[in-house]
């Protein structure tokens, strides 16, 4: 085992609350389990979970790290037994169940990938919790596929904008909402093909205008709520509807004679509490299939802002306001 320190600084919250709460603490670096690996964070991608459970709605599943931070890229410095000696020393990134806003976290070695040479490892840490989500929802759970219509809201998040990156590489063509002509500007230069701004325009009328009355094969949902009927009607006959978040409310109302008549699939999904197997299987799909694209250079998330790990408040206030394009990560180094 390498040299490490007992302690390290990490970023907690005494209780739930806006992006204040959040303050470094030193605690004890944790020590990997069987087939755990610790890894020395360089980054922590921030993502919208971190804030639902800062605000109190979302808790670590059983036996998670309660540190926020779901993704991280950095080198192994320790094995728990199991593990692949060969990891201790690479650079990798990984999707992980909490633990992610410190200088040391836990991840299973099975859902660690590795960091290729010219990847930043910036860029490195704000890949798997979105690329997961997306070909999860997308590829395994929305069967899309090649030729098919995507339909994503908030084309310029760090899951609209993989989405839109993966989906062209996987041959769809993707259409996305996003607030604001800035934004559906931003979202055309990442990849979509199409952009809605939902303050100005009904994306329902402009999806059936875009697809000539066909409407999509599959829509991957943020919001929710009131949306899901709305995004129904986006729906080609056969279409599948993919819930990922519930930003816009927990229910929806809807007509279930329509859904029979037009054979719509509804389904969704959280990553966060399923198993390590359940993990480790996901990551070897994505190594088999979308990690290819990454080592060739082809797939790389698009950034937004890097701040320091004390400074995790910060990142919070600006995911929470909006005006991100794309990924904001942690530097824990």
């Amino acid at each position: 085992m390498n040299q490490k320190p007992e302690t390290m600084t990490a970023i907690g919250f005494d209780a739930p609350g806006g992006p204040d709460v959040l303050r470094p603490e030193t605690v004890p670096v944790p020590v990997p389990g069987p087939g755990q690996v610790l890894v020395k964070v360089a980054f922590a991608g921030v993502n919208r979970p971190d804030v639902i459970q800062r605000q109190g709605f979302y808790p670590p599943p059983p036996g998670a790290s309660p540190i926020p931070g779901l993704e991280i890229a950095g080198e192994v410095v320790a094995l728990g037994g199991d593990a692949d000696p060969a990891l201790l020393g690479r650079k990798v990134c990984a999707l992980v169940s909490g633990g992610g806003y410190a200088e040391y976290c836990l991840a299973e070695a099975a859902v660690c990938l590795p960091v290729p040479d010219d990847l930043p490892l910036a860029s490195a840490a704000a890949l798997p919790e979105t690329l997961f989500t997306v070909w999860h929802n997308v590829f395994e759970r929305g069967y899309a596929r090649d030729g098919e219509t995507l339909l994503v809201h908030g084309g310029t998040s760090g899951i609209g904008s993989m989405a839109s990156l993966l989906g062209k590489l996987m041959g769809l063509t993707v259409i996305v909402t996003c607030g604001g002509t800035d934004k559906c500007a931003a979202a055309l230069a990442i990849g979509a093909d199409h952009a809605i701004d939902y303050k100005a325009q009904d994306f329902v009328a402009e999806v059936a205008r875009i697809t000539g009355g066909r409407g999509v094969e599959l829509v991957l949902d943020m919001v929710a709520g009131d949306y899901v009927p709305r995004n129904l009607a986006c729906l080609a006959d056969d279409g599948r509807h993919v819930t990922i978040a519930v930003q816009g409310g927990l229910r929806a109302e809807l007509n279930m004679a329509e859904i029979m008549r037009r054979r719509l699939t509804l389904t969704g999904s959280t990553l966060r509490p399923r198993s390590n197997t359940f993990k480790a299987l996901l990551a070897q799909e994505i190594a088999a299939y979308a990690w290819p694209f990454v080592e060739s250079g082809v797939l790389r998330p698009v950034m937004d802002q890097t701040f320091a790990l004390r400074d995790a408040a910060a990142a919070h206030a600006r995911m929470e306001a909006g005006a991100h394009i794309g990924k904001i990560v942690l530097a824990a180094g």
